[in-house]
């Protein structure tokens, strides 16, 4: 009976736990460190001291959900160590960890913070993060992905820089298309020269047209008709092209 007794306030105090940390994860999320206390407790359906219980104050528990994401991050960098093609895989888990926290208030000024010297979620999970980065960033570049030149140092500043831009491209409204564009800029940047990937046409500018034969980018003319083509040998290819359609 007493066993029982106990067991089950403790099963009810990790339940409590779970439902404060997911209700916090939600609402930093969506608010930052701004949103009262009392927001998250009537998410997590349990009362400001319950929540007081589990964590003494608000910036624990915003502490505590950064700890977690930041950890997952880790453990799936730790995962892909031992990944086929290393340079896909890192340019992979560095977009996607890009555009994760792009869409999560909280852990971006966390990880801005961190990245300024400002901020340790908890100790050794900053270095721990690096360390499992740093792992990949290394077999990168091993397999000629990555320009040697490169060091963790640098990637965090790329990192934290990038998360900045891809934040205020979207606080601006930016085309579906070009959403995404400063991540691809910075992968680029840290390929090897022969190795940049061309830019795709979608995230042209809007007074920009495509040559209908070639599809370079053309300015689009001040005045009179927008141009059709690049240059002269494209338009007289076009030309050619046009006059054995007519023939046959």
């Amino acid at each position: 009976m007493i066993q029982g007794g106990v067991t089950r306030p403790r099963a009810d105090a990790r339940r409590n736990r779970a439902l404060v940390l997911q209700a916090a994860r939600f609402a930093f999320e969506e608010q930052g460190l701004g949103v009262p206390l009392g927001e998250i407790a009537r998410r997590a359906g349990v009362g400001a001291g319950t929540v007081y219980r589990h964590f003494p104050s608000k910036e624990a528990l915003f502490r505590a959900t950064i700890v977690e994401r930041i950890e997952l991050f880790t453990d799936t960098a730790r995962d892909l160590a031992e990944a086929p093609d290393p340079g896909a895989v890192f340019f992979r888990f560095l977009s996607s960890v890009v555009r994760l926290v792009s869409r999560n208030k909280a852990l971006c000024d966390a990880l801005e913070a961190a990245g300024a010297g400002r901020f340790e979620p908890a100790p050794g999970v900053g270095q721990d993060f690096d360390d499992a980065l740093e792992v990949l960033l290394g077999r990168a570049q091993e397999a000629g992905a990555v320009r040697r030149d490169v060091g963790i140092a640098d990637l965090r500043a790329l990192l934290v820089g990038c998360l900045s831009m891809e934040r205020a491209r979207a606080a601006t409204g930016a085309e579906p298309g070009e959403q995404g564009l400063m991540t691809a800029l910075m992968c680029d940047a840290l390929r090897p020269p022969h190795a940049v990937t061309k830019r795709p046409m979608e995230s042209m500018k809007r007074n920009e047209a495509q040559c209908g034969v070639c599809g370079a980018a053309i300015a689009a003319a001040r005045t009179g008709r927008p141009p059709r083509y690049c240059g002269g040998a494209c338009r007289q290819k076009a030309h050619r092209t046009r006059g054995r359609t007519r023939q046959t």
